[in-house]
């Protein structure tokens, strides 16, 4: 059995309090979800090499979800269930982000082109991604734990951080805002036009007008996306969103 196919038995717990587009309540069931997505898209990866094919589409798409999830998820648990007070749990956990991210940018150099890599070299990067991630979730859950009942420790979702449902529901080139609840919408909508490269392009299906969304990214980024009208309502808006400006 694979590391990977290991990790994906940990995003399918018997007893998980994770219900299909419910709220995730504990850091237990946020850890489960952000895990198995991983595994999904590195098995993904793993089968196209198996395959021999270089699989840039699934690279992107676990590099994706690293970037805007994981380690997203590893600055909020530092601010949210670490504050400031030095500690060696602190410093122990902040040690565990950094090798993360030194993985994701390893990754990120193969996908560019500026890692020279084989099909087998990828393939041992990305199970290690999966692994470091998996020990390093079981590892805080149980630092966590000496302290209180894991079970009562909040996800950073209850504590603030956006919900990690957005992301499969807007990962696509056609993002269908209804499928998210309605005080949701916006925030999906701007948290993945930032994530656009330059030249990139998303359309935004909607039952209501994007004004809200348009206005948000105008303060964000002025001038640095073009919306163009698809479908001016009045049952349903359509708008192609196109990034501008280079990241920064």
């Amino acid at each position: 059995m694979t590391a990977v196919s290991q990790a994906s038995r940990y995003g399918l717990r018997p007893g998980s309090a994770v219900v299909p587009g419910g709220p995730v309540l504990t850091l237990d069931d946020e850890h489960a979800v952000l895990l198995g997505q991983v595994a999904a898209r590195a098995e993904e990866l793993l089968a196209a090499a198996a395959r021999g094919r270089w699989p840039g589409t699934e690279l992107e798409a676990l590099l994706g979800y690293a970037r805007a999830e994981v380690l997203h998820q590893a600055s909020e648990e530092e601010t949210l269930l670490f504050p400031a007070a030095a500690s060696a749990a602190a410093t122990r956990l902040a040690r565990d982000h950094a090798r993360l991210r030194a993985c994701t940018e390893f990754l990120a150099r193969s996908a560019s082109g500026e890692q020279a890599l084989s099909l087998g070299g990828l393939a041992a990067a990305t199970r290690d991604f999966v692994c470091q991630l998996e020990r390093h979730l079981m590892a805080e859950e149980e630092l966590l734990a000496a302290d209180r009942a894991l079970a009562t420790v909040p996800a950073t979702t209850a504590l603030g951080s956006h919900p990690h449902g957005w992301y499969p529901l807007t990962e696509g080139p056609v993002i269908d805002l209804d499928a998210l609840p309605a005080d949701q919408a916006t925030g999906a909508a701007v948290a993945r036009l930032l994530r656009l490269r330059r030249g990139e392009q998303v359309e935004l299906h909607s039952s209501t007008d994007f004004a809200p969304a348009w206005r948000e990214m105008e303060r964000l980024s002025p001038g640095g996306y073009g919306f163009v009208v698809l479908q001016d309502g009045p049952d349903q808006w359509r708008v192609r969103v196109t990034r501008r400006d280079a990241l920064t």
